[in-house]
């Protein structure tokens, strides 16, 4: 029955995608780490909305506000945003799954591509962006890439956000969730982030960004279900047999209070951006 009403939740998804916007489907792309088509549902449900400031940063950076790629899109939480700032975004990712979940938007193309092969003509954006997914691009071909289809004038920014905080007690339960149980099964990849991408060397002139977070309020179970999302509860999951967040629940209902209670959630935000430098 679960499985039944998953795959009708992907039918009418693909659906409402096709009707609302242009899209490209094809078979998910070989050759990249894919951990996120299976539940990319609940990606498209429980992951958090970035904040207006951050599009008003990376909106400043380009001379002109034609074209945007957005890389790795997921299911167009950074697309849509772009689309309000830009006359066009082209959204790919290189799974189905996720741009089947893709929110529409009439001034967002989403299509099926790799990072290092978007099937873009050369210098046609004016901005290049990837939210919370540069860690897991090849990325020299990545950077190549950018560098063949940005336009003059052009700017790349990327940008991830590390572990929420809600307050110290909850806090602490979630950190030994991450660091103990979920350790061994991130990927090397997830260090990336967790240094805020401070340690990849990026082709661009550099420009700080203004302090900036995430925040949301959410209950106990759309915070479960946000936890699921993760690479690493899917993967500690399958290795345990059973759904490890019902435990990590149940030891936070007592710290939580009433688990209908909305609580403000942070993540910190950490972004690069910059004008591209194109023989770097």
């Amino acid at each position: 029955m679960i499985e039944g009403l998953k795959s009708l939740t992907s039918q009418r998804a693909r659906r409402r995608v096709k009707r609302s916007a242009s899209v490209s489907f094809g078979m998910t792309t070989p050759g990249f780490k894919d951990y996120f088509s299976a539940s990319a549902a609940e990606y498209a449900t429980f992951r958090p909305r970035y904040p207006a400031a951050l599009f008003e940063f990376v909106g400043s950076l380009p001379a002109n506000h034609r074209t945007v790629w957005d890389c790795a899109t997921g299911n167009g939480q950074a697309a849509v945003p772009l689309a309000d700032r830009f006359d066009r975004v082209i959204a790919t990712d290189a799974s189905v799954e996720q741009i089947a979940h893709a929110t529409p938007h009439d001034r967002v193309s989403y299509r099926v591509a790799l990072a290092d092969a978007s099937g873009l003509e050369s210098e046609s954006v004016d901005l290049v962006t990837v939210a919370q997914a540069l860690h897991w691009l090849p990325l020299e071909r990545f950077f190549s890439e950018v560098r063949r289809v940005i336009a003059p004038g052009g700017a790349l920014a990327v940008w991830c956000y590390s572990r929420l905080t809600i307050d110290p007690v909850i806090d602490e339960v979630i950190e030994h969730y991450y660091v103990e149980l979920c350790g061994p099964y991130w990927s090397p990849e997830r260090a990336l982030v967790d240094q805020g991408y401070r340690t990849i060397t990026m082709p661009i002139e550099e420009v700080a960004a203004p302090p900036l977070w995430i925040e949301s309020t959410l209950t106990l179970d759309e915070l479960a279900g946000y936890i699921r999302t993760w690479s690493a509860t899917r993967k500690f999951g399958a290795a345990i047999g059973r759904d490890p967040v019902i435990e990590l629940r149940e030891s936070l209902r007592p710290l939580w209070g009433d688990a209908d209670e909305k609580r403000v959630i942070r993540w910190p935000l950490h972004v690069r951006a910059g004008a591209l430098i194109p023989d770097f």
